[in-house]
């Protein structure tokens, strides 16, 4: 009996963990195919080096509180790697000041006026306290933007100053227009059970204090030496071929081939079953012909395009004493010019092993219709971020070294009813056999997320397989 054939299309935190799930499901025979049109592996897992330091340009971290990537990094013999932030707290800058980053909220959402007390005007707090009193939220099972549904419930504030930095960050989007149910789960859910008031939703979900003497687990944690390291490890299940675009995907009977490489001489690949971790584009592109009705949802989803702005900066260069800063939309400088960066990370304050000599900053820009901002060349760009820095925090020092790293349409945006559209691509999709989607286009951007859908794509193939084999 020959070895089973998966290709995986797309060599992204996705793509590598559905091909070590599959080798672990079919066996060391089997022939797995990771097909990457870039010219390296990980897609926004990318840890370069600055000023002589491994520093991470695309995602920086993990959250540990889900299990999905604090147990594949043990499984692949990793733990040993694995840090946490410092105790340094965030901030936010909104109405011309900057401020932690408020405790006892829900992505910003408050569960109590004192929450907000110091971030929010006297009219701001007057709206959240008297939220309650309002008509009791009632979603009836629908979506909602997110910015609406704050408008409505606490006026303008909550939204401009904490919701919309806090979801910016994690999607570079815009409240308008993220939907509730994709982006804040937990808030959608207590509202469906009745909580009624965003207040007393927010208040029912957050997590109780600990006890004394009870220390939680840490909510995030990323790899000592970046995490390309987890790449590199996860590369290891498949053969790569990297700088090969997939053409085409064509379903013949129970078999698939792939149509890769240029258009003048084409490369085939015939496989078992596929994988497609790749983003929302080429997966509508795909999918045309052999699933249309996937296909024409991804078309659906928006993306958004960001920039990391890293500086290395001299030794003995002061930060603030917080792991960073969060942007409001639309603040200015004291000059008047309009801030570029929507957060800093102050890499040097939040993780411990990067304190040291140099002093290491990430800056990004971009949020979903800003791609103004990223037409800039590098050092337009480089320095429009140490502008801003410098009107935040006062650090006026020359950096020994700098890098732009562009994420163009890097970022899914989970607009009111994605859930309802990745129902659709999902269901479309298990409809054809052999065939199985992943990646941060379906159940979160996030690490955990991705590799959640992987290990749910690469079973689904595998039982496909397997099954065509007994």
């Amino acid at each position: 009996m020959r070895a089973p054939r998966v290709a995986v299309v797309g060599g992204g935190i996705s793509g590598l963990a559905a091909a070590h799930r599959l080798r672990g499901l079919l066996g060391p025979r089997a022939e797995i195919t990771v097909v990457e049109q870039s010219h390296r592996p990980g897609g926004k897992l990318r840890t370069v080096e600055v000023a002589g330091r491994s520093y991470d340009v695309g995602a920086e971290a993990f959250l540990h509180r889900r299990p999905e990537a604090t147990e594949l990094i043990a499984e692949l013999g990793l733990a040993d790697q694995v840090v946490h932030p410092t105790k340094a707290a965030a901030s936010i800058h909104a109405a011309g000041d900057t401020r932690p980053i408020p405790g006892h909220t829900l992505m910003g959402v408050p569960a109590s006026v004192d929450a907000v007390r110091e971030v929010l005007s006297r009219e701001g707090l007057r709206r959240v306290a008297a939220e309650p009193d309002l008509p009791p939220v009632r979603l009836d099972g629908a979506d909602v933007s997110v910015g609406a549904l704050l408008r409505e419930r606490f006026g303008p504030e909550v939204g401009d100053r904490l919701v919309g930095p806090l979801l910016g960050g994690v999607y570079a989007g815009r409240t308008d227009v993220l939907g509730l149910r994709a982006t804040m789960p937990q808030l959608a859910a207590a509202l469906d059970a009745g909580a009624g008031s965003l207040l007393t939703a927010a208040a029912t979900t957050l997590l109780a204090p600990p006890r004394p003497g009870v220390t939680r687990p840490p909510v995030f944690g990323t790899l000592r030496d970046g995490l390309s390291t987890l790449v590199a490890r996860l590369a290891q299940s498949a053969e790569i071929r990297l700088g090969l675009p997939v053409r085409a995907l064509v379903r013949h009977g129970n078999d698939w081939r792939l149509e890769i490489g240029s258009a003048a001489a084409p490369q085939h690949l015939d496989v078992d079953g596929v994988v497609l971790a790749v983003p929302a584009p080429a997966a509508r592109k795909l999918l045309a012909d052999v699933v249309p009705a996937a296909s024409r949802r991804y078309a659906e989803v928006e993306l958004a395009s960001m920039a990391v702005v890293a500086l290395a900066l001299p030794p003995g260069t002061e930060l603030p004493e917080r792991s960073g800063v969060l942007l409001a939309e639309g603040e200015r400088a004291a000059d008047g010019v309009p801030f570029t960066a929507k957060a800093f990370t102050f890499s040097s304050r939040k993780w411990a092993h990067l304190a040291g000599e140099p002093v290491l900053v990430r800056g990004s820009v971009g949020r979903h219709g800003e791609a103004h901002l990223l037409q800039r060349d590098d050092d337009e760009l480089v320095a429009a971020v140490r502008h801003d820095l410098r009107e935040l925090t006062g650090v006026t020092a020359e950096p020994i070294d700098t890098l732009v790293t562009r994420w163009g349409g890097g970022l899914p945006q989970y607009g009111v009813g994605h859930l309802d559209l990745v129902r659709g691509i999902e269901d479309a999709v298990c409809a054809v056999p052999g065939l199985a989607v992943a990646g941060a286009t379906l159940h979160g951007v996030g690490i955990p997320a991705c590799i959640a859908t992987a290990d749910a794509a690469a079973a689904r193939v595998a039982a496909h397989v397997l099954g065509r084999a007994h």
